[in-house]
């Protein structure tokens, strides 16, 4: 039906009038927008920045990569600074392109000022040659990685933690004996383990043999040779640095023969940072009905002894059983599973509590899981000792890289951030050893005891990290992964050499370097990342000794031989003398300023000594020291170098769950220990 002329024209003109309404509200808005919010654009816009760094940053339709920034030493001059201080990294500001930091100041990531200034060529001759050679090639490795974290933005960081998630694990790994051989006696598990994860292993223990290792086998005179049979199976995690041992998050180790009871035993234990934890044995008697279970299962199941007669129950009881009528229940005897030259199947099972092993079908051990340790932490199979492996089946693996880092360790909150460097000189300075991947143990101690170092305006903290390789950990976002955690927390000074257990002493000379130069300290102290330090004690101790006096303060060992040989070997040509000389063990001494700056000076005119024990070449360089001037010697039990006691200056070996139990514990006024893993 076809409207009539003047209701078109009435539609028309309602159309244009609403057309006219609505340009009108769009101009007023605009206006508004003009007069209320430019002039606060406008303020909160640097004047410096030009056109192309805005393009730079992402806002006017840049690459988005963020806006470079000077990074190396804090923000302001410290007195007493040399020329070739600390350097600065070019990079960007802490947060992806155009996000501001939480406390809105910029951050930046120091690079120490040591340098290796002198010939190659020389480094041949002389003492203790091999170390400076090493530790030369170190630092030509370190200067290459360093190049490649200063060419690459902070943006390229953010672009891996996306892709991440994109790279696939298998979801299961089979290897036959020969290729379990040929790839080291480890199977390497891309994405660790996850609930419900299995390893089967099909094995055959050796013949026992006699025993010479004096660690196993003591013999007396007269004594006949020790017999030994036994093999270990290891969930280990990722290497820190070269030559540190892997921490072993599941050692389980069956003793056929030649254990310290004479017994047949299976002994369970971890290792953090290469210190023991307590064991769990299992001698042939199953577990109490009051010891906690594993999901429902017993620590440890029942098998037949040769000194068990298999009665579990007395004549007087046996004889009320009768009476009541209660039938006996009927139980089944098994022998220690594992037999010399017999073939067996043993399944290593992830629960949700703990480990359970089971052998040719039947159960006999579970172990639950330790503090320090996550299941996606579990990288790697290793399988030792007297056994020949026929297969392993490791099946139901993730297939996805787990998030091993930084954003489900590191805590991006302003609050741990580090407040900028006093404008003075400070009375102490802390330098805290610490590896590239140590996310989460940097992370606990900024929640815990750092927390007394940044409320202070006399002291200063910082972590001394070295570069990483690729191939190290498998894992190509380590070294870009800490260039944001430095940038973002400010509390990170890269050391660039590649990172190595024996060449950690060059991170020593570096807190020297820098608590010399950098932040003018009175007294410098050194301690690990898995340290916990009561810093009121601690000044308590130093400030006994009096201000103009020089002084070596911790545990101090005495008359000390190196050994000579097993692992931690030392040979004459690294260390020709029959003693080292009094030293402080490294996890926690005090130095103070004038010994530090001898060892910077020696270090520069490349007459220090090093030695692959960065707490043995301390007391060295302090002995070396002493011979011009007195150093006061102060020695205490309470710088623990094996875990902790209570009333402790300093307790080692602390899983993050401990620090943030000792801060705890700290803050109700108990410096007390938290004995648990």
């Amino acid at each position: 039906m076809r409207r009539s002329p003047k209701v078109e024209a009435a539609l028309s003109l309602g159309r244009k009038r609403s057309l006219q309404v609505m340009l009108v509200a769009f101009l007023l808005y605009v206006a508004l927008v003009f007069i209320f919010e430019l002039p606060f654009l406008s303020h909160g816009i640097p004047p410096a920045l030009s056109s192309a760094g805005y393009a730079a940053a992402g806002i006017f339709g840049g690459d988005g990569l963020s806006i470079p920034l000077n990074l190396g030493a804090e923000d302001r001059a410290a007195p007493f600074r040399p020329l070739h201080g600390t350097r600065r990294l070019g990079g960007s500001a802490g947060g992806p392109a155009g996000i501001r930091l939480p406390s809105e100041r910029r951050r930046t990531m120091s690079v120490s000022g040591l340098d290796f200034l002198f010939d190659s060529s020389s480094v041949g001759r002389g003492p203790f040659s091999g170390l400076h050679k090493a530790a030369w090639d170190a630092w030509e490795v370190g200067q290459k990685l360093l190049k490649e974290l200063k060419a690459v933005p902070l943006a390229w960081s953010v672009a891996a933690k996306e892709n991440r998630t994109q790279e696939k694990c298998p979801h299961s790994i089979i290897l036959s004996g020969e290729e379990f051989l040929q790839r080291g006696k480890v199977m390497v598990l891309p994405c660790g383990l996850t609930l419900g994860s299995h390893i089967t292993l099909v094995g055959k223990p050796y013949q026992a043999h006699a025993e010479y290792d004096p660690k196993i086998a003591i013999l007396n005179e007269g004594e006949k040779q020790v017999m030994v049979s036994q093999f270990m199976m290891e969930l280990q995690g990722l290497k820190t640095v070269d030559g540190e041992d892997p921490p072993r998050i599941l050692h389980f180790n069956p003793r056929l023969k030649g254990d310290w009871s004479g017994k047949p035993v299976i002994e369970q234990n971890t290792c953090y940072r290469m210190q023991w934890g307590s064991a769990q044995r299992c001698e042939g008697w199953k577990s109490l009905f009051n010891d906690e279970t594993v999901d429902g299962l017993v620590k440890c199941e029942k098998w037949i002894r040769d000194d068990d007669n298999r009665m579990e129950e007395s004549t007087a009881t046996w004889w009320l059983n009768r009476l009541i009528g209660r039938t006996k229940k009927i139980s089944m005897d098994w022998p220690y599973p594992f037999v010399e030259d017999k073939l067996f199947v043993l399944t290593l099972s992830a629960g949700l509590e703990g480990y359970h092993v089971n052998v040719d079908g039947r159960h006999v051990t579970s172990f639950p899981y330790r503090t320090a340790y996550v299941l996606e932490d579990a990288t790697g199979l290793s399988v030792n000792g007297d056994l020949h492996v026929h297969n392993i089946f490791a099946g139901s693996l993730p297939t996805s890289h787990p998030s091993f880092a930084p954003q489900k360790n590191l805590e991006m909150s302003s609050e741990w951030q580090a407040p900028p460097l006093p404008d003075g000189p400070v009375e102490l300075f802390i330098g805290i050893l610490s590896a590239g991947n140590h996310f989460a143990e940097r992370m606990a101690v900024r929640k815990s005891w750092m927390r007394a170092v940044s409320k202070s305006s006399d002291m200063v903290a910082r972590f001394f990290v070295a570069l990483t390789l690729v191939k190290q950990h498998g894992r190509k976002e380590v070294n870009f992964e800490l260039k944001k955690e430095a940038e973002f927390f400010g509390d990170i000074v890269i050391v660039p050499f590649l990172d190595s257990y024996d060449l950690v002493v060059l991170k020593t000379v570096a807190i020297c370097e820098y608590g010399v130069r950098i932040v003018s300290a009175r007294y410098i102290m050194k301690c690990d990342d898995d340290t916990f330090v009561r810093i009121d004690p601690v000044m308590n101790k130093v400030k006994t000794v009096p201000i103009e006096k020089s002084l070596y303060i911790g545990n101090i060992n005495y008359h000390h031989k190196p050994l000579r040989e097993g692992k931690w070997a030392v040979t004459y040509e690294e260390w020709p003398e029959e003693d080292y000389p009094p030293y402080a063990n490294g996890p926690g001494y005090v130095v103070s300023s004038d010994i530090a700056r001898f060892i910077i000076s020696d270090f520069e005119k490349h007459k220090l000594r090093l030695f692959k024990m960065e707490d043995v070449s301390m007391g060295m360089w302090v002995e070396q020291f002493n011979k011009s001037r007195t150093v006061e010697y102060i020695h205490s039990l309470k710088f623990c170098q094996f875990g902790c006691i209570d009333d402790y200056y300093t307790a080692h070996y602390q899983s993050p769950r401990q620090m943030t139990c000792m801060w705890d514990k700290l803050q109700a006024g108990k410096p007390q220990c938290c004995n648990m893993r």
